[in-house]
């Protein structure tokens, strides 16, 4: 008789040189047969055969409880209203900011008309402000004499 085991015709030939995924396998739980494969090409093809692991089946997606449609508008009104506060802030900041200005400038004014009115206004009054000079006459008969004035 035969010793051979009987051989399992394969489903597909693969060429060895093809690169092919490997796939991952479970762990059996008892240790499977052994089995040979005869290929066309004469050779024999001895191994455990196991069974392909099945692919998980793809869940159905889970429908959103709020439709992106709402979604999209809210999120569009929030960004309009964020646009709307950012321009009235910075609308306020340039009031705010050409009112210091106009408040400075005035300043600047009033300082600087009370500077002038002072030197104006100082001078003609003669009280405080009263300058003395020496002044050199020379008398050609009496020589020199200072007089004050």
């Amino acid at each position: 008789m035969n010793n051979l085991p009987k051989p399992i015709v394969p489903t597909a030939v693969y060429d060895a040189q093809a690169q092919l995924p490997v796939q991952q396998y479970a762990a059996p739980v008892a240790v499977p047969t052994v089995q040979s494969v005869l290929l066309p090409d004469g050779r024999v093809v001895t191994g455990y055969a196991m069974a392909q692991q099945q692919p998980a089946a793809v869940a159905e997606p889970v429908k959103a409880a709020v439709s992106p449609l709402a979604v999209n508008i809210a999120l569009g009104g929030v960004g309009f209203l964020a646009v709307c506060g950012g321009l009235l802030l910075l609308t306020s900041f340039i009031a705010a900011l050409a009112a210091l200005v106009q408040q400075l400038v005035i300043l600047a004014a009033v300082i600087f008309g009370g500077f002038i009115a002072v030197q104006v206004l100082g001078s003609s009054k003669g009280g405080g402000n009263t300058t003395i000079t020496n002044v050199h006459n020379h008398n050609r008969w009496w020589g020199r004499s200072n007089t004050r004035v």
